[in-house]
């Protein structure tokens, strides 16, 4: 969570803890500026993918290795991010992903769901006998055959790029991470994401 005045933190307590129930900045950047180089795999898809930068709080839309569009301001899990170890522990899970469905009904305005718990978190926690081997396969044939995963496993789910909808934005504005961890923009943001985003399209959070 980024620092703020303490006052400021109890002033907001009450409308975060509505937000945190589940689970604003320019996203164009300035004319005449060179959007920089972001070191990736040699595996990048040819297509748009999404790189979202934990360290800076941004969101990138990616065409090989240079973005084409930035959205600042993001929040993360109130845990912030690293490697997700289990349902309910509010940490944005680092990795590569794909988009496994999209719901544009949502009470978030949109919701981007990634393919998480994926093979390698499965992998990594068969290894530390935090799933079952039967849980593993049940993940793993989910995964190899493009399908969500299941989302009712001790690792957790429901994990998703999603957008405020009608909570209020004070919170997101004073850059609080306050989500279960997913990754949160602004309803603007999140509408002129949109259009770019489809099911199996590579997304990395790193």
């Amino acid at each position: 969570m980024r620092s703020m005045q303490f006052s400021q933190r109890i002033l907001l307590i009450g409308v975060l803890a509505g937000l945190t129930s589940a689970c604003t900045s320019n996203s164009i950047q300035e004319a005449g500026q060179q959007p920089p180089v972001v070191e990736i795999p040699d595996s990048t898809p040819r297509g748009p993918w999404l790189l979202v930068d934990t360290k800076t709080d941004q969101l990138m839309i990616m065409q090989g290795n240079r973005p084409v569009e930035v959205f600042h301001q993001v929040a993360l899990g109130s845990s912030g991010a690293g490697l997700k170890h289990r349902r309910g522990d509010n940490k944005t899970p680092i990795g590569v992903f794909r988009v496994g469905w999209i719901n544009d009904q949502s009470r978030f305005k949109r919701f981007i769901g990634l393919d998480y718990p994926n093979i390698d978190y499965a992998e990594r926690a068969l290894r530390e006998q935090r799933i079952n081997h039967a849980t593993y396969e049940r993940i793993r044939t989910a995964w190899l055959n493009g399908r969500r995963p299941p989302q009712d496993t001790p690792l957790g789910g429901q994990i998703g790029i999603h957008g405020i909808g009608s909570g209020n934005p004070s919170v997101h504005q004073a850059g609080i991470d306050w989500t279960s961890g997913c990754v949160a923009l602004d309803n603007r943001q999140i509408e002129a994401l949109r259009p770019w985003v489809q099911v199996g399209m590579r997304v990395e959070i790193r």
